[in-house]
């Protein structure tokens, strides 16, 4: 047996051979999950913008950072549930995000660009659609809580959606930003009036807080006839958002406003089935019995 000396090169490279480090194993969620709250955070961020816009009279920049924040409202709950990141905290975040963004913001806006020519009682109207929303959103959230709701019932909201709201009362701004642009001075005269602003304002209060079921389009079947239309229809639309921004915008309010009534009519439709099906399946029962 041959004796190999302690300082040959094997013992030595033994010897010196860097140990493995043992890296440190955080826990926490992934950045996935994180994605959707960051996207409601940048949504506050533009709420926030928009107020600062308006106080530099650039009431333009307002209304978009308003529509952006709406956008990305769409956009992290359906994310959130693609990426299976649905939690307790995302929902507060959303609601605190929705309250500020379309209860604030929006009725901010509009009285630095009209309300305040009225005075104190041009602030009463801002304070009333300030306080629905807050209710609204108190609403919602307590409905995750509540009791299941009928089969029929998960394809509407109950009122008026938050974005939504936000956007009916932002149409004088639309309405007006698109007279200035064509130069009709007594347009923009008319819809920046206090009278006209502190009336959506108040109208779309009261549609936020009502009971009205209203299309929510989360499992909304097309039928196959529509599909083509409406493809159409869509694009044709985005073209006029990105030509004529301001009328488009304003155009859409008025759009939704008369699909309310057909909303109102499906829903009812909608009950009326779901109320007489025990009795036919009672009959169903009893004649296969016979």
């Amino acid at each position: 047996m041959i004796d190999r000396p302690n300082n040959s090169p094997l013992q030595r490279f033994r010897r010196y051979r860097p140990r493995k480090r043992n890296r440190p194993r955080y826990t926490g969620p992934s950045f996935n999950r994180m994605i959707p709250n960051l996207m409601t955070m940048l949504g506050l961020c533009a709420g926030l913008t928009s107020m600062r816009f308006g106080l530099e009279g650039r009431f333009g920049a307002a209304a978009v950072a308003i529509v952006v924040a709406a956008l990305i409202d769409g956009l992290d709950g359906r994310l959130a549930r693609l990426l299976k990141a649905t939690s307790r905290f995302g929902a507060e975040f959303d609601s605190l995000s929705d309250f500020l963004c379309f209860g604030v913001a929006p009725p901010f806006v509009l009285y630095l660009w009209s309300l305040q020519r009225g005075g104190a009682i041009g602030y009463v109207p801002c304070l009333m659609f300030t306080v629905c929303m807050a209710l609204r959103l108190a609403r919602f959230n307590a409905s995750l809580d509540g009791a299941p709701k009928p089969a029929y019932a998960y394809n509407f909201f109950t009122g008026v959606p938050a974005p939504t709201g936000a956007g009916l009362v932002l149409f004088p701004l639309f309405l007006g930003l698109e007279a200035q642009s064509l130069g009709m001075d007594w347009l923009v005269n008319a819809v920046r009036h206090p009278l006209f602003c502190a009336a959506v304002l108040i109208g779309t209060a009261v549609l936020l807080v009502s009971t009205l079921p209203i299309w929510s389009f989360k499992n909304f079947k097309v039928p196959t006839p529509f599909v083509l239309p409406l493809l159409l229809g869509t694009g044709a639309y985005v073209a006029v958002l990105l030509a004529d921004p301001w009328a488009a915008l304003a155009a859409a309010g008025l759009i939704y406003l008369g699909m309310l009534p057909f909303s109102v009519r499906s829903f009812n439709r909608l009950r009326r089935e779901a109320e007489t099906l025990p009795d036919d399946a009672e009959t169903g029962t009893a004649n296969s019995v016979r």
